[in-house]
C-alpha cells in the first residue's frame, strides 16, 4: 500500500515513481520467460516462412528482437496485449498469457491502485507492451510510439469522450531498467491540473511543443520492477533509446468499476472488489477467452474506431 506522503505527491504532481513495487521472482521473471518463449516461436515461424535467417541458439532476447526488426518482421503486434483500434483481420495476433495477467492482478499492484482510485478496480483494456531497440538500429521512417520515442500526450486524449470523467490511473511497468540513456519516461509535473490539450495527428498523435511547459519537465528513471503511476491528464512522453540496451515496459490502466473505459469494444474485467469480491476475475484463461471473443467479433470490420479528436488543420498543428 502507498504511504500518505506518496498519495499526496501523486495528487500534487500527477505522477508517482514506485521503485521495487513488483516482485522480481513472482512478477517480472515469469513475464520475461513467457515473452522469451513467445519470441522463440515467432522466430521459428518467420524462419520457416523464409522471412528471417536462422539465429544462433545462444542469441539473447535483445538479439532476436533486433534481428526480427531488421528483417522486417513485426514483433510488436504478436507481443502486444491489445488489439489494434483500426481495422484488422482474423489473422491479427496479440498476446494474453498467464504471466502478464499475473502482473496485472498482482496484490502489490492492486494495493497501490486502490490507494489512488479506491477499492473497486477494473482492469482497463487500453494497454500495451513497449519493447524499444536502440534508436540507431531503427529505420529512419520509424514513428511507432511502441518502438521509438513517444511524443508528448495525455492518456485521456486517446479514449472516447464518454470516459472523460472516469476515475482512472495509468501504471507504467518497467521490465528492464529505464534511464535517460535508454529512453525513460518524462512527465510535465502538475499538468494534470489543467484541461486536455490539443493533440496533432502527425507524426504521432501528440501535443505540440509550444504547449509544453519545459520548466516543469521531469525525467523519471526507474529500476526493473518499478511502476510509474500517473493521472490520465498528466502530459508525458519518452526519450529516444540512445543506449545499446533494449528498453521494455508495459502500459496498464485501471479505472473505477462501473465507469466507462474509453474502449467499449475491448474486454475489461474486475481486478479487485471489496463490495462484490465474487465478481473478481482470477482465471487468466478466461481473460484470454474474452480477447478471443472480441477478436472474432471485430475482425474484418470495415469502419475503424476513431479516438483522435483533433485534425491537422488546428492552428496549433500548423
Amino acid at each position: 500500500m502507498l504511504s500518505l506522503d506518496q498519495i499526496q505527491f501523486f495528487e500534487d504532481n500527477g505522477y508517482l515513481v514506485a521503485d521495487g513495487l513488483l516482485d522480481q521472482q513472482g512478477c517480472i521473471r515469469p513475464v520475461v520467460e513467457e515473452y522469451e518463449a513467445l519470441l522463440d516461436r515467432l522466430c521459428r515461424d518467420w524462419h520457416r516462412s523464409g522471412a528471417l535467417c536462422a539465429l544462433d541458439s545462444a542469441s539473447s532476447f535483445q538479439d532476436k528482437i533486433v534481428a526480427s526488426y531488421e528483417a522486417g518482421c513485426d514483433y510488436f503486434q504478436p507481443m502486444d496485449i491489445s488489439l489494434p483500434t483500426g481495422p484488422f483481420d482474423e489473422d491479427t495476433p496479440m498476446h494474453c498469457g498467464p504471466a502478464i495477467f499475473n502482473l496485472m492482478t498482482s496484490p502489490d499492484m492492486l494495493d497501490a491502485v486502490e490507494a489512488l482510485i479506491g477499492p473497486e478496480i477494473t482492469s482497463n483494456p487500453i494497454q500495451h507492451v513497449r519493447i524499444k531497440p536502440p534508436q540507431k538500429l531503427l529505420n529512419n521512417d520509424e514513428i511507432r510510439a511502441h518502438i521509438t520515442s513517444t511524443d508528448w500526450h495525455q492518456d485521456r486524449a486517446v479514449a472516447r469522450p464518454e470516459a472523460d470523467r472516469t476515475q482512472m490511473v495509468t501504471a507504467w511497468c518497467a521490465i528492464t531498467e529505464a534511464d535517460e540513456e535508454n529512453g525513460c519516461l518524462r512527465v510535465v509535473a502538475g499538468s494534470h491540473r489543467k484541461e486536455m490539450q490539443v493533440h496533432c495527428p502527425s507524426p504521432q498523435v501528440g501535443i505540440p511543443a509550444r504547449l509544453i511547459d519545459q520548466d516543469r519537465v521531469v525525467s523519471l528513471p526507474v529500476q526493473s520492477g518499478g511502476v510509474i503511476f500517473f493521472h490520465p491528464l498528466t502530459i508525458h512522453g519518452s526519450l529516444p533509446n540512445r543506449s545499446k540496451r533494449l528498453r521494455w515496459s508495459f502500459d496498464l490502466r485501471f479505472n473505477r468499476t462501473g465507469e466507462p473505459t474509453g474502449r467499449p469494444q475491448f474486454p475489461d474485467f474486475v481486478a479487485r472488489s471489496r463490495i462484490a469480491p465474487g465478481q473478481t476475475l482470477r482465471d487468466p484463461a478466461q481473460w484470454a477467452a474474452m480477447w478471443r471473443d472480441a477478436h472474432a467479433r471485430l475482425a474484418g470490420a470495415s469502419k475503424p474506431e476513431m479516438y483522435h479528436r483533433w485534425t491537422g488543420d488546428h492552428p496549433y498543428c500548423a
